[in-house]
């Protein structure tokens, strides 16, 4: 059973082609270091629920759009390690920072996630 490391942000709607870009960077270094995959989805069919939701849980302004995001990897183990040599490479220096990111990273979700059923 593989691992996930799942993401949800809020990104402004004038930075989406600089999000793709940073994510395109950040992806392919991850999946040089052994990620199974990477995907970054934008929504699409998302909406505001009565108690909660996608763009409740993010605090979504009117000028932002959710992004729903997953790396795959085949174990938690392999998961820290791969993560821990991406948070170090010096390619992606520059998008690792607050200030650098293409959104507002106090409202981003993210966890680790143990498979439950693979289909």
């Amino acid at each position: 059973m593989t691992y996930v490391d799942g993401f949800v942000v809020p990104v402004p709607r004038d930075k989406i082609d600089v999000y793709r870009e940073m994510s395109r960077r950040c992806g392919a270094v991850w999946r040089e270091y052994g990620a199974l995959s990477f995907r970054e989805c934008i929504a699409d069919d998302v909406k505001t629920g009565q108690w909660t939701s996608f763009p409740q849980a993010v605090k979504l302004e009117d000028d932002e759009v959710v992004v729903f995001s997953w790396i795959e990897f085949n174990s938690r183990e392999e998961r820290d390690a791969i993560n821990a040599k991406v948070m170090k490479d010096p390619r992606l220096a520059d998008v690792m920072t607050p200030e650098s990111m293409p959104f507002d990273g106090k409202r981003m979700i993210y966890g680790g996630f143990a498979s439950l059923v693979e289909l």
